[in-house]
């Protein structure tokens, strides 16, 4: 079983074979596809899946917090599987690549502004959009 079947089946969601196929294609995802991707995806397992049903389940599992939605400024919703640790995301505006990092740096700075500003930090999402550098192209 995979990690978000299994998460589902935790949640108490009934679980259809088409479900099941887009849990599996979820979970074995290394990129952060979208609803298109996935469809193609599913469809190389089950050739009987309709992109609604893929809507309709991606739309399930992230209300029940099992995947989550990333908007990247391409116009397409991204979806990843919902991270146990929390990471942040760097995006290449040329290639569309989506580079996940995690930065104890970052991450005290936040902290550290919310508390100046009189708050206490209990989530955020940072994302950074950049072109390789001229350094990066050449070496």
């Amino acid at each position: 079983m995979d990690r978000i079947e299994k998460l589902c089946i935790d949640k108490g969601m009934r679980m259809t074979d088409q479900r099941r196929v887009v849990a599996r294609v979820l979970s074995n995802a290394h990129d952060h596809p979208d609803v298109e991707e996935l469809y193609r995806r599913a469809q190389a397992v089950d050739p009987h899946i309709s992109i609604a049903t893929v809507y309709r389940t991606v739309r399930l599992f992230e209300e029940a917090g099992i995947i989550a939605r990333h908007d990247f400024r391409d116009g397409r919703s991204r979806y990843e599987e919902a991270p146990d640790v929390h990471h942040d995301h760097l995006i290449d505006m040329k290639s569309g690549q989506v580079i996940e990092f995690i930065d104890s740096e970052i991450e005290a700075l936040q902290a550290a502004i919310a508390r100046r500003l009189g708050y206490r930090l209990i989530d955020h999402r940072l994302e950074l959009y950049g072109v390789p550098s001229e350094e990066k192209k050449d070496g």
